[in-house]
């Protein structure tokens, strides 16, 4: 039987699912972490690093928000920089993304539905 509860460490735990902790493509599916509703991603961003290619007709939502540092979203809206602690970023279905560390950054990323 699955465990409905768990602790841990998000750093540790999502070094090798590329940050993600929570979504579709956790396994084992009876895992607590294995959800079709949310995905859940702790994400280390060295000063510079940047996404490769823009998004292309997500139809998610997806909300991103600032633990630490200095981090550049840029949407087909627009750009912000989140800079204070807290700072965050939303946006709904259709719109494309990409983003860019200014300098180490953290940011913790919520999208949903999981399963595409």
């Amino acid at each position: 039987m699955a465990t409905n509860w768990r602790f841990g460490n998000a750093p540790e735990e999502t070094k090798d699912n590329r940050g993600w902790l929570l979504g579709h493509f956790i396994t084992p599916p009876d895992d607590i972490l294995h959800s079709k509703d949310v995905e859940v991603k702790w994400a280390v961003h060295p000063a510079g690093e940047k996404r490769a290619e823009w998004t292309v007709d997500d139809q998610r939502t997806t909300l991103v928000l600032l633990v630490d540092g200095e981090f550049r979203i840029d949407l087909t809206e627009g750009s912000r920089t989140l800079r204070t602690q807290g700072d965050y970023a939303l946006w709904g279905p259709g719109i494309d993304h990409s983003w860019k560390a200014l300098t180490d950054s953290t940011v913790m990323v919520v999208r949903w539905p999981s399963a595409t």
